[in-house]
């Protein structure tokens, strides 16, 4: 279903010998994608799961900017996954600003930090401002599409790609097309119009609506125009949160207490819905926000039944259906469209008509407090991670992976002793004023009170089973001394 757009761009856009790189790619990875849970969670959102592919929909995301046209990207992320964020960069081998929002307060408010910080660039460059999470397999299609609508951008506008629709979606947004733009295959912008019912959205394809995408191209002295005139308050509390940020390690830290004064609003109603300046440009390259389980099976590879299947999973007499474990066997007897989801911890059945209402359950279950709501049993840290094995009323079982070079905090509980038991690697163990290493199948004692770190000195990741014992386990019985990584 993708079409390549080299042809409609050749004649507007600029060939990358011409000039310089002058293309900001600008990727924003807010959002947890509760309506993917159980795989998606607030400790590890769906951007950055790999859902479809080996790597995660932000690798893929960041690997689409490999063009000479691009700049080196900026990374908008909140503080809980900056060192996710990181080490997936470091994966594909990709160096990145990296931005940390202090909380979320949607859309406008980044897209707003990325035009004070594009400004530093200069007035020439133009940000490209895409979400970490949508699905885009025609690179090639999606850069000819992207030097296309900078041309533009260049001229002023605010451009957005505009998706020839396949279907009458109800999950997205729609735009009306305007008269063109001249000189480009683009248009201006009627208006954007909010998700609408199946009836309504069959009407706006066959009036030649398309999809909005929420991707958009601007000059960064356009859009902080754009941002004064309509959301000053927004552009404000960007301007301050930019000018008060701190580095840290290799993240830019927003200042916390100006970015809280900016309003919750998306960029689409603070600025597209409102400015004068909006143009489209039609793709019909396939795209999707994978935004729920069922557009995960229609973006998936299927058997000859139907079935997308993925993991220990095995099915008779299913069809349409999608089915991923997560390590348990996972089977399904007689069953139509219908979406199967396993995890460690938790399991989703739901048809797949009604994956969209994944979210309501997940604030059903968060209102009443539900820990598998939010994190997962695998849970990733700086130096590493961490997967609870067994947990009861007075113990708990981890398994515990520290990268080579990395260290823990320096660090002391209240209320449990630790015994640490190493399975491969070596452990770098620090007891008080001592300071011991352990081999395979050697174990080290922290007792209650003691300030202990665990280091890993060695070439191989170590790994070792820690078996938790006291009044309370909890992962808030924590006093740090001191963390290599500012926590």
């Amino acid at each position: 279903m993708a079409v390549d757009r080299k042809t409609e761009a050749r004649g507007t856009a600029p060939s990358p010998q011409e000039e310089a790189p002058f293309l900001l790619p600008v990727i924003m990875c807010g959002g947890s994608g509760t309506r993917l849970w159980p795989a998606s969670r607030e400790s590890m959102p769906k951007q950055f799961i790999p859902l479809l592919e080996d790597l995660s929909n932000f690798q893929l995301t960041v690997r689409r900017f490999g063009h000479p046209a691009f700049l080196k990207p900026l990374v908008l992320a909140s503080n809980d996954v900056r060192f996710i964020v990181a080490e997936q960069l470091g994966a594909i081998g990709v160096e990145a600003d990296i931005a940390l929002e202090p909380m979320r307060r949607d859309s406008a408010a980044a897209v707003a930090v990325a035009a004070c910080l594009a400004e530093r660039r200069g007035s020439r460059t133009v940000a490209v401002v895409v979400a970490a999470d949508h699905l885009i397999a025609d690179t090639e299609a999606f850069v000819a599409a992207c030097l296309a609508a900078a041309e533009g951008a260049r001229d002023g506008l605010v451009m957005t790609l505009g998706v020839t629709p396949t279907a009458p979606a109800t999950g997205y947004g729609y735009i009306q097309p305007g008269g063109p733009v001249a000189g480009t295959n683009a248009r201006r912008v009627e208006r954007f119009v909010e998700k609408p019912d199946a009836a309504t959205a069959s009407r706006y394809i066959d009036a030649g609506y398309l999809w909005n995408s929420g991707n958009f191209l601007f000059r960064s002295d356009v859009m902080l125009t754009e941002l004064e005139a309509h959301t000053p308050d927004v552009l404000a509390a960007a301007r301050a949160a930019v000018a008060g940020a701190t580095v840290d390690l290799d993240f830019l830290r927003l200042d916390a207490d100006a970015f809280a004064r900016a309003p919750k609003i998306s960029i689409d109603y603070a600025v597209m819905e409102r400015t004068t300046r909006a143009g489209v440009l039609p793709v019909s390259f396939a795209w999707s926000d994978i935004g729920t389980w069922g557009a995960i099976w229609d973006a998936s590879t299927k058997d000859r039944s139907g079935n997308a299947l993925k993991g220990k999973v095995e099915v008779s007499d299913t069809r349409d259906s999608l089915v991923h474990s997560d390590g348990v066997l996972t089977t399904v007897v007689g069953l139509n469209d219908v979406v199967v989801v396993a995890t460690p911890d938790a399991v989703l059945v739901t048809s797949r008509e009604r994956s969209d209402a994944v979210k309501d359950l997940v604030g059903k279950m968060k209102t009443g407090g539900r820990p598998e709501v939010d994190d997962h049993l695998l849970m990733y840290r700086p130096w590493g991670s961490y997967q609870r094995i067994d947990i009861g009323s007075r113990f708990q079982v981890k398994r515990i992976t520290v990268k080579p070079g990395h260290r823990l905090s320096l660090q002391k509980h209240f209320h449990r002793a630790e015994h640490w038991v190493v399975v491969r690697g070596t452990a770098e163990v620090t007891i008080d004023d001592q300071v011991i290493l352990r081999h395979e199948n050697e174990a080290a004692y922290l007792p209650i009170g003691s300030v202990h770190r665990l280091a890993n000195p060695g070439k191989i990741d170590l790994e070792m089973i820690e078996v938790q014992v006291g009044s309370y386990t909890g992962e808030d019985d924590i006093v740090r001394f001191e963390d290599v990584y500012g926590r």
